[in-house]
């Protein structure tokens, strides 16, 4: 009699916080028609992973239902192919996104699926490792969203607010490169850390919408807020025009909010490539293993990690 094959994977047994959070041997999954299997070295964490977790309410507007997995960034190597199935072969390395269950030694896509339906893969490109790779589909896609909906470009001003996040540290580069010039609202300690990646720092808080004008005596012109409201809300005092605002966190009446979802094709592979071609960098806070994932979770939730959180398996 065959002995059926295990693997590990993390999974709610009920919705909660990291405390509800479980390692668990799974049977391994098989792909299926059209679909990949994928050995997963890395995880990247976001809001989103445990936002959608936290209790039944929420899970439901995401149809997730309990047993459920946990985690939605991945990267690693494609293990099994599925009938029907031509642009993926075992061996390839691979990135992408799954909704709610990349925290896991296997994770089955599907070839042409979406990150909330089925699951994605792109082929990692030469000289990005998994743990980078891990990090980008989210974040990038969000990023990339966000500035589509303000357009920056040579001649822009544009004020981020949580440029030190992991959506900021994304976009904050990609406006840079796009020619902008950037200011990223963070804490004091995150000065230095706001600079090397291109923005010029400010202190969130009180006061904020006097401080960036001493720094911009001649304006902004565009704002992302990639924490909450707040960002906007300077932004409309700062004389900014509604079109030229958006959020990720939070929504405004006459503010376009952007999702990573609608994110122009190709976005990610794109900023895959910058990363390759050392154009883009992605600071990683803090890599944890698997058996370490609630204190990986509780880190990242206390949202003030610059940059990325990446779980090994």
């Amino acid at each position: 009699m065959d002995v059926e094959e295990l693997s590990r994977a993390v999974q709610f047994e009920s919705f909660g916080g990291p405390e509800a959070l479980r390692i668990r041997e799974v049977p391994v999954p098989r792909a299926g028609a059209g679909q990949i299997r994928v050995r997963v070295v890395a995880a990247g964490l976001n809001p989103m992973d445990w936002f959608m977790t936290s209790d039944a309410e929420t899970a439901a507007r995401f149809g997730l239902t309990l047993p459920c997995g946990f985690g939605t960034d991945y990267a690693g190597v494609v293990d099994q192919v599925g009938d029907g199935v031509s642009g993926f072969a075992v061996g390839d390395r691979v990135f992408g996104g799954a909704l709610s269950r990349t925290v896991a030694d296997h994770v089955v896509v599907d070839e042409a699926g979406t990150i909330a339906v089925g699951g994605q893969a792109h082929r990692t490109p030469d000289g990005v490792d998994d743990r980078t790779a891990a990090t980008l589909a989210i974040a990038g896609c969000t990023a990339a969203a966000a500035l589509a909906v303000v357009n920056p470009g040579p001649g822009d001003t544009v004020l981020i607010g949580g440029a030190g996040g992991g959506v900021g540290v994304f976009a904050v580069q990609l406006a840079r490169l796009a020619g902008a010039r950037v200011i990223g609202t963070g804490s004091a300690s995150s000065a230095d850390a706001l600079r090397s990646l291109g923005a010029e720092p400010v202190a969130y808080g009180e006061g904020l919408v006097d401080r960036v004008r001493a720094l911009a005596p001649d304006g902004v012109t565009a704002a992302l807020d990639l924490h909450g409201t707040d960002t906007v809300a300077a932004a409309r005092e700062l004389g900014v025009p509604d079109g030229r605002i958006t959020t990720i966190a939070g929504l405004v009446d006459g503010i376009t909010s952007a999702n990573g979802a609608n994110a122009a094709p190709g976005a990610i592979e794109e900023i895959a490539g910058l990363v390759a071609a050392g154009r883009l960098r992605v600071p990683i806070e803090a890599t944890f293993p698997v058996e370490r994932i609630r204190d990986a979770v509780e880190l990242q939730a206390g949202r003030h990690v610059r940059g990325k959180v990446v779980v090994d398996l």
